[in-house]
Parts: structure tokens; sequence; C-alpha cells
């Protein structure tokens, strides 16, 4: 077959222009605070950003530049910030204004990066770069940047057929063919199939490697097939590559690969360990942070390519829980890595961690390594212009809830939505559509797997639910079925006039996951609950305000929790409280729950974490004391998977 009688198969959700989905309410919030941070500046003082060769300097030319503009891009189209927009045209323009005679983007000089050599037309860093010409693209319409994207690829096409692809170009080749997609959706150019199909030939087999996976234990040297960024790039791949391929194993090796990653590494936030290579179930081992990025970026990309609800609920649970979690709540300061049981964040040559060095836990400008510096800004931006898709019927989907508006067109009808909640904080969700004239269309809503009793009201808010009306016109999905059952899309389908309230209410109802050692995590909707622990900062270098941080524990932190075996939802109570400007804060956290339980004091710090997690169930002649937990999201040090008391210290 050749490229011309090749095509792809279609998204099962269509992701929106860039800028056609803003945030509000605390999201709005948290990307002011990202923009007043380090994203903001970096670029003012960091000499990786500053002098990058990208822009004509003399340092480092190779990843850290796009890395940071493909966070920067959508973060000042989202906010509609002139500052910010002022530098991402800035650095657009250096780029398509000094384009290489023979198409290529950026520099061509070679040199090192950290350890790591580089030569010229290294395909890598242009993935990244083409990826933040896509959303600059999107946002402004700027004429000049399809048809350089295009040279670019077409000088690729050269450089692979003289040179394939290897070391992290080869294993990153996923980030490559989603651009080349997006451009064969735009020009409909045949050769960009044939691109696609070297490079994936030429790539890293992501889909073999999940399916006989052999790395099941905690990996102790460096390698690319462990490598934790790498491996939350390729479970992308096979999902991505089905659109050409057409193959049903390339989708189901997605769920494979995510499956046997939470088998073997996965931690209660979603995410599994790396740090840097895959480190297996212990709570105490660390996940780098720009591997949380990019698993967050594969499921926003897997989310349209497959359309399954349970990419979204993964999706939302790394987003609120462990992307937030790595930051210092201003922004300022992040870590490398970052673990579920993190009583410490210290300099130490005795560490816990496989392959990272002593500062890889505490907050700062660059810890250990600077490519988490240069990559921390995408996690935000690309979830929040996520929020909203096209779906294929010609209608909307909320992929995602956060607080958020959407505007667009359907059948030429100017459209906005907009979502008003609190959520992941609260379980209500109130929309409202607004049209100027009547049109039909399905609003597609998410029902996550965790909720139960999901009901959804239409028209002025308090007015019967709609699900009591089963048989009702464009209520497509429900047919006689009287309850949202969880774990799908389900469609709206009517004809919208003027303005249309509907609500949606997804009861969180409290779960307690078993763990490592036969421990318990508890989850409440799409969050993750940890113990609020003292903190105490000290500085430990760098300058204000992008210092350099240990962060020491003020209060005790090595308990076991009393649960009722019959009844562990009783153990645990929740209470919402005001909220201040930082969500993501231990100060301001919006939830607290309260349980209780016993301190272990065998339980104690070595290698500069928490020691190894005591089999549960465990016994304690301590006293029984009452435990605040909050949000995970909201923590810097944190006990998140807890010992269980034996039944013998059960509640009356």
């Amino acid at each position: 077959m050749t490229a011309s009688e090749r095509t792809l198969l279609p998204l099962a959700f269509t992701p929106l222009p860039l800028g056609r989905v803003r945030p509000t309410g605390w999201l709005q919030n948290q990307l002011r605070i990202q923009a007043n941070g380090l994203t903001g500046h970096l670029d003012e003082f960091w000499p990786d950003v500053m002098n990058s060769e990208w822009i004509g300097g003399d340092a480092e030319g190779w990843e850290r530049a796009p890395y940071w503009l493909d966070g920067l891009v959508p973060l000042a189209f989202l906010l509609d910030d002139e500052l910010l927009k002022h530098k991402a045209r800035r650095w657009m323009e250096y780029i398509l204004t000094h384009q290489h005679e023979d198409g290529w983007v950026g520099p061509l000089s070679g040199g090192k990066e950290g350890e790591f050599r580089y030569e010229p037309y290294d395909p890598w860093p242009v993935y990244v770069a083409l990826k933040a010409m896509r959303q600059y693209d999107e946002a402004t319409g700027d004429a000049r940047v399809i048809p350089a994207m295009l040279r670019c690829l077409k000088r690729l096409q050269q450089v692979l057929a003289e040179k394939p692809l290897s070391s992290w170009a080869s294993y990153r080749a996923a980030d490559l063919i989603i651009t080349i997609h997006w451009l064969f959706d735009q020009t409909g150019e045949a050769w960009l199939l044939d691109l696609a199909e070297t490079a994936h030939q030429q790539a890293y087999d992501w889909r073999a490697h999940f399916e006989e996976f052999r790395y099941t234990k905690r990996s102790t040297e460096w390698t690319h097939e462990t490598h934790v960024v790498n491996t939350a790039m390729g479970i992308k791949a096979p999902g991505v590559w089905y659109r050409q391929s057409h193959d049903e194993a390339d989708r189901q090796a997605v769920e494979r690969a995510i499956s046997v990653l939470d088998r073997y590494h996965g931690q209660v936030t979603g995410i599994f360990t790396g740090d840097e290579n895959l480190a297996g179930l212990n709570p105490s081992q660390g996940t780098e942070l720009c591997a949380v990025l990019e698993y967050l970026f594969s499921l926003e990309v897997l989310v349209a390519a497959l359309g399954e609800p349970a990419l979204s609920d993964r999706l939302e649970r790394i987003a609120f829980n462990a992307l937030p979690a790595t930051f210092s709540p201003d922004m300022w300061a992040h870590q490398y890595d970052q673990q579920a049981n993190q009583v410490i964040c210290a300099v130490s040559e005795d560490r816990i961690y496989t392959t990272n060095g002593p500062d890889a836990s505490i907050f700062g400008l660059a810890p250990n390594f600077g490519c988490c510096t240069a990559n921390m800004h995408q996690g935000w931006p690309k979830f929040a212009a996520h929020l909203w898709m096209a779906s294929p019927d010609g209608g909307l989907a909320a992929m995602a809830y956060a607080p958020s508006t959407v505007e667009t067109e359907i059948e030429g009808v100017p459209l906005r939505v907009e979502l008003e909640t609190e959520y992941p904080f609260d379980d209500t969700l109130h929309f409202t559509v607004t049209v100027d004239r009547p049109v039909t269309f399905p609003l597609h809503l998410r029902i996550p797997e965790w909720t139960d009793g999901a009901t959804l009201q239409v028209g002025r808010r308090g007015q019967s639910p709609i699900s009591e009306k089963p048989g009702s016109p464009g209520f497509s999905e429900m047919g006689d079925c009287p309850r949202f059952p969880p774990g799908r899309f389900v469609g709206l389908l009517r004809t919208w006039e003027g303005e249309t309230a509907a609500t949606l209410r997804l009861p969180m109802l409290r779960r307690f996951e078993r763990r490592y050692h036969g421990s318990v995590a508890i989850q409440r909707g799409p969050l993750v609950y940890a113990l609020r622990i003292g903190e105490e900062w000290k500085q430990v270098g760098g300058e204000l305000p992008h210092a350099d941080w240990e962060v020491h524990p003020t209060t005790p932190w090595n308990y076991a929790l009393r649960l009722n075996p019959s009844h562990p939802e009783q153990s645990i109570r929740f209470e919402r409280c005001p909220s201040g400007d930082r969500w993501f804060s231990p100060d301001d956290a919006p939830i607290l729950a309260f349980a209780k339980g016993r301190r272990v004091r065998e339980w104690t710090i070595e290698h500069n974490a928490a020691g190894p997690l005591p089999q549960s169930p465990v016994t304690s002649r301590e006293p029984l004391e009452d435990l605040v937990l909050i949000p995970y999201g909201c923590t810097n040090l944190r006990v998140t998977e807890f010992p269980i008391l034996a039944e013998t210290d059960r509640p009356a």
C-alpha cells in the first residue's frame, strides 16, 4: 500500500486549538502562581535558557530551551498574559527567522549537555521544539509555522536515511510521530506518513517491551529501557502508532503497559517509581518530576486517540496529586524526586535512590539535574488545555474536570460552556451552556469509575434530575437506566437554546487501597490523602526567590492507622475548610481528614528516607492519637501508605 492510499484512523476526541479552553477558579489561580514563579522568570536568570543557543547564545543548545518553551507557550496564551506572550513571540520569531537553509530548526553546532554528548542533527530536541511550534500555530495562526515545520521534517527525512534514530531520539520517537500525524491531518501530504513509518521502524519497540516485561524489580543501573522518563513517554507509543497501523494489538498494548507498571512499580497517586530508573513498589522510593509531566502528556494524547474514560480517570489522579506535590506552593522550587512516603527532604550521601544524587529530594532551582527545571512548565498548562475536546458526533466532551470555560463553534453556531466547580475538592459541577441560536449537539460528560450514584440535573439549578426521565428525547446514552453507570462517557443530546444550566454530582466515596507490605492508602474521589507533617524549611543554597531548601519534619510521622476492618469508612471523617490563595499547600488545604493511630517507634528514618514500611498488621503500645490528613497534592512532607494496627486494636 502506498502512502497516498493510506490514512490515519480518526481521533476518538479531537483536542481544541490552544486558547479555546480557558482556566477559571482555582485552576486559573494555579496557572497564575506558576507564571509568577519559575516558569515566568526562568529565562531572566537561568543561563541554559537565558543564553541558550536556540536564541543565539552560547549556553546549552539541546533540550532545555525547547522544554521551557513547550510549557511557556500554553501558559502564556491560556492566561492571555501579554508579558508571557511577548516572551513566546520573541523565541518563536528567532526560531522561525533563523531556520537553516536545509530546513533544520535549532542549533547545529553539537556540544555537551551535562554528562551527555549530543551531535549535530540530533532529532530529540527538535521533537520538543516542534510540539511548541504546533501550540504556537494554534494560538496565533502564524502562517509561517506549518511551512517551517514541514521544511524541518523534510530535512529530518534525509537525516534518518543516513543515520537512523538512536539513543534518546529512538526511545522517544512517539513524540515525533504525534507531530507528524498532526501535520498530516492539517495538510494531507502523503510523504508525512512515510516519515512516520520510518521513525516507527527505527524507534525502540515499546509494545514488545511491555508484552515481554522483564523489569519487575528495582533497577540499580541506569539504562534507557528502565529510565523512568523514557518509560512515561513510551506508554503512549503503541496508542499513537495505532492511528497509522490500524492494529488492535497496538490499542490493547496501552492498557497492558499501564497495568504492568502498576503491578511492579505503581504508586497510589497513579504514577510509578523511578529515581531515576524503575524502583519497585516501596513508597519511599522516588519518582522523577519529568516522568510525572510526561505521563500526564502521554495520557492527554491517549485520551484523544483512544477515548477510554479510564485514561481520563488516571489523568486526573496524577494531575491532582503527584503534579502539585513536587513543587513548593509558590512554584519557585521543585524536587527532582518525590516520594509517596516523604518524611524528610535533605542533602545526604546516604540515600535510598537507585541512581540519583544526594540532593535529589530537596526543593530547589535545579536539584540533582537540570532537565526537570526545564521541563516542569508543561504540566498544569497542558492539563488545562485538554479539559475539553470535540467529539466525533459533532459535539463537545469534558475529558477532565476543573473550573474552566470553552468557546468554539458547532454547525457555525458560536458556543460557550462554563464549568463552575471546586472539583476535585467538591463533588458538584455546574455547567452553563450558552448559544447564540438553537443548535442540536451532544454534550459528553465522564462518569469516573470511582463514583456511585452520579446524577445530572438540566435546567435551572435544583430542577428534577434528568435521570428521572430516562425515555426523554435526547438522552441518548441512558435508555431505561435510572442511574449513571461509572466508568464511561454519557452523552446528553438535545437542542440547546439561549442559556441552559446543568448540574452533575459525582458522589465521592471513601476508598481504602491495600498497598506495599499490607499497608493502606486512603482515597476519596480523585484525591489521595496523606498525613500532614509539621515542616521546617532550611535554605541550603541559591538566592531568593529561586533558592534551594531542605525540609525537615517537626512533628512525628511514624503512625499506624486504626481501622474498623468491617467498616473502614467509619474510621475516617472528612471536613471542608475555607481555602486561601494557594490551594495546594499544607496551610490552605481545602479538605481535612481525621483518623486515629498509634506511633510505631521502630519505624525510623533510614538512608535519608522513611525506613522499610512495617508489615501490617502491627501492634503498638503507644497512646492512641488524633491524626490529620490532607490531600496529597497539598503536602510537602507526608506519609501516604500507612501500616494498619492489628484487629485487637479495633475501635469498640
